[in-house]
Formats: structure tokens, C-alpha cells, sequence
């Protein structure tokens, strides 16, 4: 029994490495405040407007500006100093929301900055999470990635699990004034430390940033059926089935205002609670099958979430769902860690950063709109299953991801042979 659970403990051993731990450290600081301006930017949306329609257009607002600098920024990342690309973006992120506790501030607060400041962050996050990203398979070796995944995975859900809750409580009882203060504080604290940081500079084989580059990295994620059943799963998910815009009037329908922040938190704390226990993940190879099978439960989940009678089921079922969301998520990344040589690395972060933000972005609209049309409960229920659905069609057009095995892959092994697979023509 004991041996069991030894398999269940998670492998620290890149925290052994002082690079990687202030990289951590950095992240799991501007998460928590973030998380914090994730729910008081809706919320204040919310008090100004009372719009479903309204909430849900931030993802609008944020998409094109993403879509354009995430695959810029993959270029950057190959080509630059990841390091400094990094910190210049997090100070820039910095400003936004100073300007967000500026406008605060005012004795008639606008609307129009909240769109203002989330397009210019979505713009920053794209040009910065590709070198974020593309920096840990530089600083941690090929057999600790899978560890890797799931300690950064953890560093993420800090700062979701607390961020939302102490925002909930911000917003709730001092406004959204301290909220936006906070996250100012957090960011400062964060550039410190990523200033602490070596540098790391591009590989040998590093080109300029062009459109050129950016499509020959696209063309090589064409050429890799795994890699695209792993973009096309995650945005199938997210923009299906992501309920968070509507987190708002779900504390509201269920007489719960007091849980909105615990809302927030509950796909970190399923998240998390698979990432503490991820010590199986190392012995898992079908990583395309097990992405397709948590996906699946995922939007069972979202859907149960929809049609919960009461706020401890509904909270009960985002947990779930969040668990299920990691193990696609560690495989995933476990696939693109081990297989992408790093002179394309950062433009297949680009496209990688689409693949998981395109979907929750667009699905922020779609989801109010649905509510709109059919109903809070109908709009969310009906996302998860159809979510389901199109893991259910994946599995019959990508038989290439589903059958994916890293013990058996030809990109794998050219990575473990410290050798680089020609992509085949497109």
C-alpha cells in the first residue's frame, strides 16, 4: 500500500534547480494576482452594466490581439533572449493594471478601459507566454519534463486556487479598488525575481522573427498529426465548454453570492489535486489517448456542472472537471516538451498559446451569448456535451493522436537521440 502511494507523490527534482525554482517562484506570484483581476474585471463589468452579453465580450476583445502577438511572440522567442522578453512583458502587464486601478479610482468609473486594458494584456500574455513557455525545457533535462509539467501546472494553480478566493472577498467587501492595488503589488514582486533570472539565449539555429518563420514552424505542426489532435482537442474543449464568464450569474441563480470567488478557485483545486498526486504520469505512453479521455470528462463535468441543483454539487462537479482539465493538460504538454526540437520551440509555443487561449477567449462570448438564447443552465449544459462530442469525433478523424505512443514515436525518439526529425512535406 505504501509503495502505491509512492508512485502517487510528485517528482520535485527540477526544483533542485535555482533557475527553475525563480521561475516558479515568479509565476505562482503573478498568478495569485492576476486571479485576483480575473474576478474583480467581470465583476466590475457586472456592477457597470448587468450584461451577459457585456461580460462575455472581454473574450472578443481579447482574442485578435492574442491570435496576432502569440504567434509573433513564438518567433521572438526563438530569436531573443527568452528571459528578457519575459521580464519586459510582465513590466508592460504591470502598467495595465495600474491603469484598471486608475480608472477604479474615478468617481464614475468607464467601461470602455476594462476592453482597453484586457486586449492590451491578451496582446502582452501572447508575446510573452511562448518565451515563458519555451524556457523550461532549457532549464530542466529531457527526463524531468513530465515533472516539470506538473510542478509548473502547480505554480499556475496557486495562484488560481488563491487568487480568485481572496478576490471574491476583495470585491465583495472593499471593492474593486484593493483588488487591481494587489495585483499592481504582485507584479512588482514578480519582476523581481525574474530579474534574478540567467539569461537564455537562442539556440545556434535561431533565425529572425519573420512571417517566413512563423510559417515554416506552422508548417511543421502540420506535419505532426499528435501535435494537432492536441490543438484541436483543447480548443474544442475550451471554447465548448468553459463556463467561467458566467460564474457571476451561476453564484446568483444558486443564492450563493458568497461563493463566486470559490467558484473561481475550484478548477485550480482539481487541477492541483491531480498535479500533487502526478507521480503515475511518468509511467503513462499513450499520452494522445489519455488527452482524448480526460477531455471527455471534462465536458461530462462542465455539463453535470450546468444542471446542478445546488451550489455543493455544482462546486463538486468543477472539481472534476478541473482534474480531468490537468491530465489533458500534463500529457499535452508532455507531448510538445519532448518532442519539439528547441530552435522551433518558441514559434510552437505560438501556436501552442493559441490552441489553449483562442478557446477560452471565444468561448467567454459564446457562452454568454448561448445564455442569452437558451437559458444560464441550458447554455452551459449543452457546451460540456458538446464538447463530449467533439472528443468523440477526434478519436475517429485523428486516428494518428489517438494511437500516439512516445515509446514508439519517431520525434521522440530523435529527441532522446539528441537528433532533430525532418518534419515530411505538408
Amino acid at each position: 500500500m505504501l509503495k502505491r502511494l509512492r508512485h502517487l507523490r510528485m517528482d520535485l527534482r527540477p526544483l533542485r534547480r535555482r533557475d527553475f525554482r525563480l521561475l516558479m517562484a515568479s509565476g505562482a506570484i503573478t498568478m495569485f494576482g492576476s486571479f485576483i483581476t480575473v474576478v474583480a474585471v467581470p465583476f466590475q463589468l457586472k456592477q457597470l452594466t448587468g450584461s451577459y452579453v457585456a461580460v462575455g465580450a472581454v473574450g472578443v476583445v481579447e482574442l485578435v490581439p492574442m491570435v496576432l502577438s502569440g504567434l509573433w511572440g513564438g518567433a521572438i522567442a526563438d530569436a531573443a533572449d527568452r528571459r528578457n522578453v519575459v521580464l519586459i512583458c510582465e513590466f508592460a502587464m504591470a502598467l495595465c493594471t495600474a491603469a484598471l486601478l486608475v480608472n477604479a479610482m474615478m468617481p464614475h468609473p468607464a467601461v470602455w478601459p476594462l476592453y482597453v486594458v484586457a486586449g492590451s494584456v491578451a496582446a502582452l500574455d501572447g508575446l510573452q507566454r511562448p518565451s515563458l513557455d519555451a524556457m523550461t525545457p532549457r532549464l530542466v533535462p529531457r527526463d524531468e519534463q513530465t515533472a516539470a509539467n506538473a510542478i509548473s501546472s502547480v505554480r499556475w494553480q496557486i495562484g488560481a486556487v488563491g487568487g480568485p478566493a481572496v478576490g471574491g472577498v476583495l470585491v465583495a467587501l472593499a471593492g474593486v479598488r484593493l483588488a487591481y492595488a494587489v495585483d499592481v503589488l504582485t507584479f512588482l514582486l514578480s519582476i523581481g525575481l525574474l530579474w534574478a533570472l540567467r539569461p537564455v539565449p537562442p539556440s545556434a539555429e535561431a533565425e529572425r522573427p519573420s512571417l517566413r518563420g512563423i510559417a515554416r514552424g506552422a508548417r511543421y505542426a502540420w506535419s505532426r498529426p499528435e501535435l494537432l489532435g492536441t490543438y484541436f482537442v483543447d480548443i474544442a474543449a475550451m471554447f465548448l465548454a468553459m463556463p467561467v464568464a458566467l460564474y457571476p450569474f451561476v453564484a446568483d441563480e444558486l443564492h450563493a453570492r458568497w461563493a463566486l470567488g470559490l467558484l473561481y478557485a475550484c478548477i485550480p483545486i482539481g487541477a492541483m489535486l491531480v498535479s500533487l498526486t502526478s507521480g503515475w504520469a511518468s509511467r503513462v505512453h499513450r499520452h494522445g489517448l489519455m488527452v482524448l479521455i480526460a477531455a471527455a470528462v471534462w465536458g461530462l463535468a462542465v455539463a453535470g456542472f450546468g444542471l446542478a441543483p445546488n451550489i455543493g454539487i455544482a462546486i463538486a462537479l468543477l472539481i472534476v472537471a478541473g482534474g480531468a482539465d490537468m491530465v489533458s493538460g500534463l500529457f499535452r504538454s508532455t507531448i510538445w516538451n519532448q518532442t519539439i526540437p528547441d530552435h522551433l520551440r518558441g514559434r510552437l509555443a505560438g501556436i501552442e498559446l493559441l490552441s489553449y487561449s483562442i478557446g477560452p477567449t471565444a468561448g467567454q462570448l459564446r457562452a454568454g451569448l448561448m445564455a442569452g438564447a437558451v437559458g444560464l443552465r441550458g447554455a452551459i449544459a449543452a457546451g460540456g456535451l458538446l464538447c463530449t462530442g467533439a472528443v468523440a469525433l477526434c478519436t475517429v478523424f485523428m486516428p494518428g493522436f489517438t494511437r500516439y505512443d512516445e515509446r514508439t514515436s519517431p520525434h521522440a525518439q530523435a529527441a532522446r537521440d539528441g537528433q532533430e526529425l525532418q518534419p515530411a512535406a505538408p
